[in-house]
């Protein structure tokens, strides 16, 4: 339906917040008249202007700028965005992004004051903002990045510490029973070792009671493939609960990411449904002993592999990679049996997980890597890291059947032979590789359906944002 009206978005400002915040203002812009902006500091914005195309008269998403000096708030000059921070500064960011309230208020207030029917959509990680929406008198609606079911036990488990208060090594999760029992080694290490006095705890808890005040959720994820985790989030919140997603890009919408020719290259040599594909977000790595057992199990599984690689914890993740990370010759042993190549820093994923010769992911269960091996049909081999990436695996594994798990955090003990046989099992012609392939396959189908967009017809998560549109813009 064709409005007029104005949609403030409000990510955080790191990569994997970016993106689905930018997918949803061209997917607004593609349902509505609407005037959309993204506001942001103004490094990322300069950088996600640059990103779009410039000649495109149809292009109506915005931009504001918000001041931020990063060398106010200890951080090195020019940092705004996480994926450029290693893993201890990532909360002075966070605290840090608090000081942008008065510029928000001013900006969304002058919206305001224009008469014209508003509505902001603000990141779970700037739950404050919620409160800054509410004070102006505009309708607050919250986006929440990862999966319902993920993001919903991590939530209930950072509110109430439930592992704090039993000796036992599983616990249930409180206002979450659905989720089953947890385990303390799916706990990331700043909520393990929690008291609830650290600031961490006191950050997050004090994000998530302002994200609880807002008028609404939007949640990028499937309802068909989320349900407990939706059930929850509305049974918590008594607010509307939209689920759109999937939300990808313009150009995963393409299946075109620009992959360098020889990574094409090389996949055009193998078999459909033949290769790993091994990554582990933008902002994660393991540690160097892991690293070394990965590349020991990956050669001793004998099946073709793309790598992206950075360096081990303990050293600057954006820094140069080097060959004594790992078993020697290993590189060129890959490169001399065409088994495997390495992609130093970034790989375009998307691209490399719809291509044919594709048969698994062995991933770190970050919800945007999730939805893009889904949306790809390709079953998932998790080695969960951080936040609530455990949640994620969880879910692919009991209730959807697409994954299995080969090791939890950084501290995990890599059994190669185990790892190896993992490998071998989803790619090779196996009764459990195949059930995770046609399990895989249907998620695929049902999210395809969920985002149809044709008149008359549309998915479930086209007729969510509308629905959500016509809510706030009426």
């Amino acid at each position: 339906m064709a409005r007029r009206g104005h949609v403030v978005l409000f990510p955080f400002m790191a990569q994997g917040h970016l993106i689905p915040f930018m997918a949803l203002a061209d997917l607004i812009q593609r349902r509505t008249r609407c005037t959309v902006t993204v506001v942001s500091t103004s490094l990322n914005v300069q950088k996600l202007r640059s990103s779009r195309p410039s000649s495109d008269p149809s292009d109506g998403v915005r931009f504001e700028e918000l001041p931020f000096d990063s060398s106010d708030h200890g951080l090195p000059p020019g940092t705004e965005n996480a994926d450029r921070l290693p893993f201890h500064q990532i909360l002075t960011l966070l605290e840090a992004a608090e000081t942008l309230r008065p510029a928000f208020k001013r900006f969304v207030s002058g919206l305001r004051e224009t008469g014209e029917p508003l509505c902001v959509v603000v990141d779970f990680l700037l739950g404050w903002s919620v409160d800054v929406v509410k004070e102006v008198g505009v309708f607050s609606s919250v986006l929440v990045t990862s999966g319902a079911y993920g993001s919903g036990v991590d939530f209930s488990i950072w509110m109430h510490l439930p592992h704090a208060n039993t000796a036992s090594d599983r616990f249930l999760v409180p206002e979450f029973p659905e989720a089953g029992f947890i385990s303390r080694s799916q706990l990331s290490g700043n909520l393990k070792n929690t008291d609830g006095n650290d600031s961490w705890c006191k950050f997050v808890r004090r994000q998530l009671g302002a994200v609880f005040r807002s008028d609404g959720f939007l949640i990028n994820t499937v309802e068909a493939l989320d349900e407990v985790g939706l059930k929850f989030y509305a049974r918590k919140t008594g607010r509307p609960v939209w689920a759109i997603g999937t939300i990808v890009s313009e150009s995963s919408r393409s299946g075109s990411c620009g992959t360098e020719p020889r990574i094409l290259e090389w996949l055009n040599q193998h078999p459909p449904s033949s290769v790993l594909f091994v990554a582990f977000g933008s902002m994660n790595t393991i540690s160097a002993s892991q690293m070394m057992a990965l590349a020991e199990a990956l050669e001793s599984s004998g099946k073709p592999f793309i790598w992206v690689v950075r360096p081990p914890i303990g050293f600057d993740i954006n820094g140069e990679f080097q060959e004594q990370w790992l078993p020697p010759g290993f590189e060129a042993r890959m490169n001399e049996r065409k088994q495997g190549i390495l992609v130093r820093g970034w790989g375009p994923q998307l691209e490399i997980l719809r291509h044919k010769s594709t048969g698994a992911f062995l991933s770190h269960c970050g919800w945007n890597s999730i939805l893009e091996s889904l949306i790809s049909g390709v079953p998932v081999i998790a080695w969960p890291l951080a936040a609530e990436q455990f949640f994620n695996s969880k879910m692919l594994v009991e209730q959807l059947g697409v994954c299995v798990e080969i090791a939890q955090g950084h501290s995990s003990d890599i059994d190669r032979d185990y790892v190896s046989s993992v490998i071998k099992m989803v790619l090779g012609d196996t009764k459990a590789g195949e059930e995770m392939k046609k399990n895989a396959r249907r998620a695929k189908e049902i999210m395809e359906a969920a985002v149809i967009e044709k008149e008359g017809c549309e998915g479930s998560s086209i007729k969510a944002l509308d629905d959500f549109l016509n809510t706030v813009l009426s």
